[in-house]
């Protein structure tokens, strides 16, 4: 079982878009340009091309998880331009020899993925003048108010201390900044940015979000899934009625360019 195993509709369904502003920020990277191939890896449901989709000529996704892919399709179709799925691992996506990417995205995705691996094969397949954006925010588990951190102790009373990462694995934190590893890259011309969101959720997207995650996914709680959801929806309410479940998050933007 992948660490995304029956997560896929409700990732679709309850997993926050990225910023508007970082939408923006994309777009003008290829701005202006005749062509313009974005190449999307990790792409989950597809929420990036879908975002970007007025800003590009040709879009390229890449998922190795077949039910994510088949929910990105459903997102992406009847889109009136060149849309190619791909199911495959970022680092095992081999398009056509003469195949350039002007923009690539990764979104919520970089820690799974053999970073060095990724960036080094993405010298072939990229413009000379192409950008490489790797975006995230964090998640819920590592969100900071009163209303997560007693979500988190009740999903640790379940499945243990550590951060699940699918049946049967831990996630492994990741330790260095993506900025460092773009800078060690082809793509070394670094920028970072910093959007600043507030999400205000409610008890039924939070089950929802939780169960698209690798962390709470539902086959991890076995028989006591209807108990933990009783539970999680109890507390949630709780501190719903007490001032809102309200998130803070940065969205980051770290941008790699050829120097």
């Amino acid at each position: 079982m992948s660490q995304f195993d029956t997560t896929a509709p409700y990732y679709a369904a309850y997993r926050p878009g990225i910023p508007k502003e970082a939408v923006e920020l994309l777009a003008q990277r290829v701005a202006g340009m005749e062509h313009r191939a974005l190449l999307d890896l990790g792409s989950g449901t597809g929420q990036v091309p879908l975002a970007l989709a007025g800003a590009m000529t040709e879009i390229d996704v890449v998922e190795q998880d077949a039910g994510m892919l088949a929910e990105a399709d459903k997102a992406l179709a009847g889109l009136p331009l060149t849309v190619r799925l791909h199911n495959a691992p970022a680092e095992a996506f081999t398009p056509l020899a003469s195949y350039r990417a002007d923009l690539v995205t990764v979104c919520r995705a970089f820690h799974w993925m053999n970073q060095g691996v990724v960036l080094s094969r993405l010298e072939s397949m990229t413009a000379p003048d192409a950008t490489v954006a790797v975006m995230g925010d964090g998640s819920l588990w590592t969100a900071r108010t009163e209303w997560t951190d007693a979500l988190r102790t009740l999903i640790q009373e379940y499945l243990g201390e550590e951060r699940r990462a699918g049946v049967g694995k831990t996630y492994a934190a990741h330790d260095r900044p993506y900025s460092e590893i773009l800078a060690e890259s082809a793509f070394g011309q670094v920028e970072e940015h910093a959007i600043a969101v507030e999400r205000e959720w409610s008890t039924e997207t939070v089950i929802g979000y939780l169960y698209s995650t690798s962390f709470a996914a539902r086959p991890l709680f076995g028989k006591r899934v209807d108990d933990f959801e009783r539970r999680a929806r109890a507390l949630l309410d709780e501190h719903a009625a007490a001032g809102g479940l309200i998130e803070h998050a940065s969205f980051q933007v770290v941008l790699g360019r050829r120097g």
